[in-house]
């Protein structure tokens, strides 16, 4: 029903730019102030946004308001002396007995408000789709009516998109808050349980404590030491490889690459930031994890089945192309007028790559490296299918290790109880990683700041 609705919406809306469009034309030969397009804009807006907010209006208030209906029509023995998980429990079998999803015998109360329930959804359904189509209909009548020759058709339309665009950037500006104000309440809540310096000079990290009565398990220990140090081995392994392989391959495909090299090499290396990240798990561990055992077999050096060196050699795989194409649009920016200077004033070209175009390019560059540090330290799926999930105090890249993702991952699936610090030390990990992130974000910025260069 809904995507219905939404199709005839849209339908109807490209209906009302029509008709706006052509009511434009005739205006046209009177000197009118907008052009048709603003006139079919203008008409376009007022039909389908105000459906859609009311849809989504709809949406969000429609199942709050059947339930609570749902629950007033329960028998008074019922829920009369029923705590609210119980009310909650009441709903959910509603829920499901609609649905068909029968576990059980349910009782005839049960069935029959689950058949008022499917009754009540029909026809909040019919209602919706009839109250968006009259909205639809009066928004029409009223912005044609309005269409005049000297009607300021684009103030109205830009009006709108300021709108807009100021929502969206709210949207942007309380989601951020959102995450922000989630991670420190939750990390507050897990630093009451376990103390600061525990988690942050701790060097033991086994967070399996039980969560229910009937689970066995340690006792639990918090230090973060390991992860962190897993996460900073991973990572410096994947920018010491990546960022020569990168920052070299712009040099030469801006520099000294014909044009059909060039233009057969960048489409491949960008082609590499596409690939999905479990992809590149199946080849670390299917393929760069065995050739690095082989190889230290080869030597006589024992190398763990899974390793930081194999996650790190594919990590540095994954983020080359981000490297290599914003170095290269950094040093294609610089001015041609630099080049040609330079090697007038007789400096050879390497000579003008190192003294001119590479600190010109060193904001757009610094920060292609400080992008792929990011994604670097947020990367999960390679280290889980190529590091493992033991967080070892170690820097040697030939043992297995963990990183802060794949923690908060591991101790976010499964069981979950929020008032257990097993649970809550994710937020903990999840509050260092976006202050280690902030951080980088600053000094990129920073970074930028210092060395912008304005060329005339």
């Amino acid at each position: 029903m809904l995507g219905y609705l939404l199709l005839t919406m849209i339908v109807l809306t490209a209906v009302a730019f029509y008709v706006g469009n052509r009511a434009g034309k005739r205006f046209a030969p009177d000197g009118a102030h907008s052009l048709p397009s603003y006139h079919g804009a203008f008409v376009a807006v007022w039909v389908g946004v105000p459906a859609l907010i009311l849809v989504l209006l709809w949406l969000l208030f429609q199942n709050t308001v059947i339930d609570g209906l749902l629950i007033r029509s329960l028998p008074e023995d019922m829920v009369a002396a029923a705590s609210p998980a119980q009310i909650n429990l009441y709903l959910s079998e509603i829920h499901n007995v609609a649905a068909g999803r029968l576990f059980g015998d349910p009782s005839p109360e049960i069935i029959a408000a689950a058949e008022r329930y499917s009754r009540w959804q029909g026809i909040a359904r019919i209602a919706m789709g009839l109250v968006a189509l009259a909205a639809m209909a009066l928004g029409l009548f009223l912005a044609y009516r309005r269409l005049s020759p000297r009607f300021r058709a684009r103030n109205g339309v830009e009006w709108v998109m300021s709108v807009f665009m100021v929502v969206c950037s709210v949207i942007a500006i309380l989601t951020t808050l959102g995450i922000v104000v989630s991670l420190v309440y939750e990390a507050w809540e897990f630093f009451v349980l376990v103390p600061p310096t525990e988690f942050f000079f701790g060097l033991r990290w086994e967070p399996q404590i039980a969560i229910r009565e009937d689970q066995v398990a340690g006792a639990g220990a918090f230090g973060a030491v390991p992860v962190f140090l897993g996460t900073l081995v991973i990572a410096s392994i994947a920018m010491i490889v990546a960022t020569p392989i990168g920052l070299f391959s712009a040099i030469y495909l801006v520099e000294y690459a014909p044009n059909r090299v060039r233009n057969a090499i960048k489409p491949l290396l960008e082609i590499l930031a596409g690939v999905p990240t479990v992809v590149y798990g199946f080849f670390a561990i299917l393929t760069v994890a065995p050739a690095i055992r082989e190889a230290g077999a080869l030597i006589g050096i024992p190398i763990s089945p899974q390793s930081a060196l194999a996650a790190g050699l594919v990590m540095a795989i994954m983020i080359t192309p981000f490297i290599s194409s914003l170095a290269d649009d950094a040093i294609k920016a610089v001015p041609r007028s630099m080049r040609d200077g330079s090697l007038a004033m007789g400096a050879t070209r390497s000579e003008t790559i190192t003294r001119v175009l590479l600190p010109a390019a060193l904001p757009g560059i610094m920060g292609g490296i400080l992008l792929a540090l990011s994604k670097t330290l947020g990367e999960t799926m390679i280290v889980l299918m190529a590091a493992g999930l033991i967080a070892t105090l170690t820097i040697n890249p030939l043992d297995s290790v963990t990183t802060v993702t794949l923690q908060i991952v591991t101790l976010l699936t499964g069981d979950t109880a929020f008032d257990n610090p097993k649970t809550l030390a994710a937020f903990a990990l999840g509050l260092v990683l976006f202050l280690v992130t902030l951080a980088l974000n600053v000094l990129a910025l920073s970074i930028v700041r210092r060395y912008r260069e304005q060329y005339e």
